[in-house]
């Protein structure tokens, strides 16, 4: 039976074969893209940091907000003390492009996440040329070895990568290819339905030299600190945030600043 993740990948495939060129093409365009940024750094900072995201819309809530021009949210973001930017760039379910990554991280100094559904050699390539400084792999979307060859070939190129998971399979996986930032979404994007529970079982089973991020469904501060207590280093917030009137209150709210 088809689930919504694969519904998602089935049209982000059909998406990469419209613009896919070849690879030794592709790579030579690594020689324009900006510097890398170090996100695990950036992560690693005292205190709970934030990963604020751009985001339009989501397959379970629909449209979220227009945002017109996503570097000017970006950077309010940035001047709210947020230590990644993280921009949707899968356009059928989150209405992103890679033209936003691209315009967001000309305006930031701090690094951005590629939020995407990575299951192609060519969008790890892809994800470098855009200027991405950190690249999202969702275990649920790609097999084991697709895992450890992708996150290999991301470090081989300069960046880092957020692994996600939502149970504890999935964790076991991660961890199986000595990820170094384990996220643990508590949506099941085969379902689309919030655990509650996820942050307070998975996080605490994360080795402490792992960064671990709390990702969906956080939208206030009291969540924030149940995540803190299973032993969050960051949060991944987007829809609360695009919603806000004033996106930097939000943040400083949340981080309880």
């Amino acid at each position: 039976m088809s689930t919504v993740l694969d519904s998602i990948v089935e049209g982000v495939l059909e998406d990469v074969k419209a613009r896919e060129i070849p690879l030794t093409e592709l790579y030579k365009r690594i020689d324009s893209a900006p510097v890398v940024r170090d996100a695990y750094a950036a992560l690693s900072q005292p205190g709970t940091q934030i990963i604020a995201e751009v985001k339009r819309s989501s397959p379970s809530k629909g449209v979220l907000a227009s945002i017109a021009n996503p570097a000017d949210l970006a950077s309010k973001y940035e001047s709210a003390g947020a230590a990644v930017i993280s921009v949707l760039t899968e356009a059928r379910r989150f209405g992103g492009s890679n033209a936003d990554l691209v315009a967001v991280r000309s305006r930031v100094s701090i690094p951005v996440l590629r939020k995407d559904f990575v299951v192609t050699e060519f969008q790890v390539i892809e994800t470098r040329v855009l200027g991405a400084d950190l690249m999202l792999l969702i275990v649920a979307a790609l097999s084991d070895s697709q895992l450890k060859d992708y996150q290999s070939l991301a470090n081989e190129l300069g960046m880092k990568v957020l692994v996600e998971v939502h149970d504890e399979s999935e964790l076991e996986r991660a961890l199986a290819i000595q990820a170094r930032i384990i996220g643990v979404n508590s949506r099941n994007l085969k379902t689309l339905e919030i655990n509650d529970d996820a942050f307070t079982k998975l996080l605490p089973l994360i080795p402490d030299e792992v960064i671990k991020i709390a990702e969906s469904g956080i939208s206030k501060r009291s969540q924030v600190a149940a995540a803190q207590a299973a032993g969050a280093k960051a949060i991944l917030v987007g829809e609360t945030l695009v919603r806000a009137g004033d996106p930097a209150a939000a943040i400083l709210d949340l981080l309880g600043r």
